[in-house]
């Protein structure tokens, strides 16, 4: 993970929006008690997809890559009551932590979440007709060009597509494995891509922004 020099770290911080005080629970929680905790999408960035859910006024979200929750929650929040947004994953074992927070927000009519491979959650939601505000991909790396092609057409004209961890660490300039191929083939992909007009911003890890025309 790419990261500020500590200063700038705090600053940044410093002036971003106050972390909801569940996201800061369930944030020291997964770094407490959970393996890879370094998945989580952290306050900045969960600020920053909660100005994105409001910017579109999105009322469906899709996430790809649920984890412990925190960035289903963050977008969530920002969400109106009748709002939906669907989040997959396949590893229970944090899916129950992220839906006791879930619970805990009051965001259960809001978010659903589905277990199980997530280009079949997709494929399902295609066949039924559901499109989405926005879509956000976290999930494992080596399928980010297949989700790309996957949820792509399910994104409503003006609706945004972000993909999180699109620098890889620095390693899609000269990709040493499969992982950093797949991420250096979804970013040359939706930057060709005539139906996004899209961006890769340094915010953390890596973000791309693409709006769908």
């Amino acid at each position: 993970m790419l990261a500020l020099p500590p200063i700038l770290e705090r600053y940044v911080r410093e002036h971003a929006p106050q972390e909801p005080e569940v996201l800061a629970r369930l944030r020291s929680k997964t770094e407490a008690e959970v393996p890879m905790a370094q998945m989580l999408v952290g306050p900045v960035e969960g600020a920053l997809l909660q100005l994105l859910v409001r910017l579109v006024q999105a009322r469906t979200v899709l996430e790809i890559g649920t984890f412990t929750g925190y960035s289903a929650i963050a977008m969530a929040l920002a969400m109106p009551p009748d709002g939906k947004l669907v989040t997959c994953d396949i590893d229970e074992t944090t899916g129950r932590i992220a839906q006791a927070f879930i619970d805990e927000a009051g965001l259960g009519a809001v978010v659903e979440r589905r277990i199980g491979p997530a280009l079949g959650t997709i494929a399902e939601l295609a066949g039924g007709g559901m499109r989405f505000d926005l879509v956000f991909i976290d999930a494992d790396k080596k399928n980010y060009p297949a989700y790309l092609d996957a949820v792509a057409d399910l994104v409503r004209p003006g609706g945004l597509l972000v993909a999180d961890n699109t620098l890889w660490g620095g390693f899609v300039v000269a990709p040493p494995d499969d992982d950093s191929r797949a991420i250096h083939r979804f970013n040359e992909k939706i930057a060709r891509d005539p139906r996004f007009e899209s961006i890769l911003l340094p915010v953390r890890d890596g973000i791309v922004v693409a709006r769908r025309r």
